[in-house]
């Protein structure tokens, strides 16, 4: 056997053992435990992708009590309407409007942090991992940022996440002496959430139906599709 081969063996037990096995910690370890949380790559995957489930489940409750109170506003603008009240139609329109601004957000965050989870889970080569970490970190970061007004519960939770995601990275990086390209990173997390906000705002326009135009004689007879 070449040094080569031999060296890409040696390499590839210690991936296999980082992966999937629980190392004895050294008292070196212990300090970096104190420091970040180390152990096998696999298992903190996976933890950080039951982390991320559950901020899409309470994503989703978020976007129905949305999708509840979008209901509600959009009938009292019908009902101002077709009683000429287009004072109160207009207050209601225009809160109406934010709702669904939030639930835009709320909807795109969602999508992102699932395209996430997908990626995170099919990822099984350390350079696959390296390659999902980088932007995937960066789609979290946006994501806690764009949800800051509207669950501000979310934020220290989801810091945890990029946290955890953070010493993953650290740790494949080590391991496989990977260097990390920040710009391509920093583009595919765009495209990821260029294409989360464009699915959320057909599924908006799919779902929610369009105010009627205050004050024209049409909105007069409108009422909720």
């Amino acid at each position: 056997m070449t040094a080569k081969a031999i060296a890409g063996a040696r390499i590839m037990s210690e991936f296999t053992k980082k992966w999937t096995t629980p190392n004895t910690p050294s008292f070196g370890d212990k300090v970096k435990e104190a420091v970040r949380p180390a152990g096998p790559l696999k298992p903190r995957i996976d933890t950080a992708i039951r982390s991320i489930q559950i901020q899409i489940s309470k994503l989703d409750a978020t976007s129905n009590r949305l999708k509840e109170r979008d209901a509600s506003l959009f009938n009292k603008v019908v009902t101002s309407i077709q009683k000429h009240d287009t004072q109160h139609a207009s207050v209601y329109a225009n809160e109406l409007a934010e709702i669904r601004k939030m639930n835009k957000l709320v909807s795109s965050a969602k999508i992102a942090l699932e395209q996430i989870v997908l990626r995170l889970s099919t990822a099984t080569e350390l350079g696959d991992i390296v390659v999902t970490l980088a932007p995937a970190m960066a789609v979290i970061r946006n994501v806690k940022s764009g949800l800051v007004g509207v669950m501000p519960e979310a934020e220290q939770e989801i810091s945890e996440i990029n946290n955890v995601l953070s010493s993953i990275l650290v740790d494949a990086g080590q391991l496989g002496g990977l260097t990390l390209n920040f710009e391509a990173a920093n583009e595919d997390a765009e495209r990821i959430l260029g294409e989360a906000s464009a699915v959320a705002e057909q599924r908006m326009k799919d779902k929610f139906p369009d105010l009627p135009s205050l004050g024209t004689p049409e909105a007069q007879g409108y009422s909720q599709q």
